[in-house]
């Protein structure tokens, strides 16, 4: 047999040939000239040519605490008090409300009318709670029955 007729194929490309490395291109760190070590010493290092410094402005920090909702129920809440910010927990006070009426008049209809129908306003699970700070006497809540 004979040898193909033709081109002959030549060496493969170089490493910097393959990767696209431009070997006229400067050199992003200086190289080391006679008599410098190459680990850095002694050489000088690029001029800057970025952004100047940062100017010593003083920064203003402000802490902001965030409340979760408080829900008020017939029970004490521990809470932050929102008048004197002091952590409490809260005062009951009963009030006369909506199904303290209702059952009143439900007693009435029901011919309770010697003095019983007047059993409701003694009954505290039949009343609105107001919620209050026990340092300062401020009103933080209610609860509304209805």
């Amino acid at each position: 047999m004979s040898a193909p007729s033709g081109p002959v194929p030549s060496a493969p490309p170089s490493y910097e040939e393959t990767v696209g490395i431009n070997m006229n291109y400067p050199h992003p760190y200086p190289i080391p000239g006679p008599g410098q070590k190459p680990d850095g010493k002694g050489m000088n290092p690029p001029p800057h040519t970025g952004l100047p410094p940062p100017a010593n402005n003083p920064v203003t920090v402000q802490t902001v605490y965030v409340q979760q909702p408080v829900l008020f129920y017939d029970r004490p809440v521990q809470m932050c008090c929102p008048s004197c910010n002091q952590v409490i927990v809260t005062r009951l006070s009963y009030d006369a409300g909506a199904l303290t009426w209702l059952s009143c008049g439900g007693l009435c209809l029901l011919g309770c009318i010697g003095g019983c129908c007047l059993i409701p306003f003694c009954i505290d699970a039949l009343k609105d709670v107001d919620h209050i700070c026990p340092k300062c006497g401020a009103l933080v809540g209610s609860y509304k029955r209805l």
